[in-house]
């Protein structure tokens, strides 16, 4: 397999026009898998530059009440790996916008990890994050993850110390997911000062982009998280406003005009601060 993907060209184009990516997270499932299809094809009309996809799982201990009720709602519908796959595939057939699996591995390891990536790779899926599996513990997945072609994301906090920042800098592919802050998904407000400094120290040591999420809910809050990393991933805020809106016909172009928005933030970040 070659080592480039979907993920590693987006971000060389980034590079390129000198601009910063947008990473949109949806729930797979939420409020069915149709839409969630045309949520994902009206976000990268909008200039997604990746899809953040989560799978849903039963005890989604790193996401605050937004994400872990549209996990819910949609293991209520009965969404599944297979199912997920089957519509990532679909939209494969309009769409080369990079697409992360994000979730965790219970649901990967009773499907079987060598099966799960085999299938992901063949429904043009190109990355997995799997938030509760550490680079110590990865292995059983990482092989068949990286032998499929597909890049293996990992997170580091404000917490992480030198050793784990080694370990995952050595595991890392496609970009390093830096959280804004201990805690859940969408539970404050960032800090961008204090981010910012967290991030440029990380860049010393870190050859891949570095996308920054948790707490991003605003396109000012995108443009300043803009400003010093290079990608920014928003969940909890475009989640909210699939819980809200009633109807497809409604939400579809809600979440794309509010993808529009934070695209453009991200095409024009917050001055440095001095």
């Amino acid at each position: 397999m070659s080592s480039t993907n979907r993920i590693d060209r987006r971000f060389s184009d980034l590079r390129t026009r000198n601009e910063v990516g947008l990473v949109p997270f949806l729930t797979a499932g939420d409020p069915d898998l149709g839409v969630t299809r045309l949520l994902v094809e009206a976000a990268c009309r909008a200039g997604a530059d990746l899809i953040e996809l989560g799978v849903p799982f039963s005890d989604p201990t790193a996401d605050g009440p937004a994400i872990q009720r549209s996990s819910a709602r949609a293991i209520e519908r009965g969404v599944s790996l297979p199912a997920i796959f089957e519509m990532v595939s679909e939209v494969r057939k309009s769409s080369d916008v990079p697409i992360v699996l994000f979730g965790y591995y219970n649901p990967i390891f009773h499907y079987g990890p060598e099966r799960f990536a085999r299938d992901a790779a063949r429904a043009g899926v190109d990355g997995v994050l799997v938030v509760d599996l550490p680079p110590e513990e990865a292995d059983e997945l990482y092989g068949p993850v990286t032998d499929a072609g597909l890049k293996m994301v990992f997170l580091l906090a404000p917490t992480s110390d030198e050793n784990r920042v080694r370990v995952v800098l050595k595991k890392a592919g496609g970009f390093v997911y830096f959280v804004s802050m201990t805690g859940v998904t969408g539970s404050k407000q960032i800090d961008t000062s204090e981010v910012r400094s967290l991030v440029d120290g990380l860049r010393q040591k870190c050859r891949l982009p570095i996308g920054v999420g948790f707490g991003i809910t605003t396109p000012d809050e995108a443009a300043a998280v803009a400003s010093f990393a290079d990608a920014v991933v928003v969940g909890s805020a475009i989640v909210r406003i699939v819980e809200e809106k009633a109807t497809a016909a409604d939400l579809v172009p809600t979440v794309e005009e509010f993808v529009r928005q934070l695209k453009e933030a991200t095409r024009n970040p917050a001055p440095a601060a001095a």
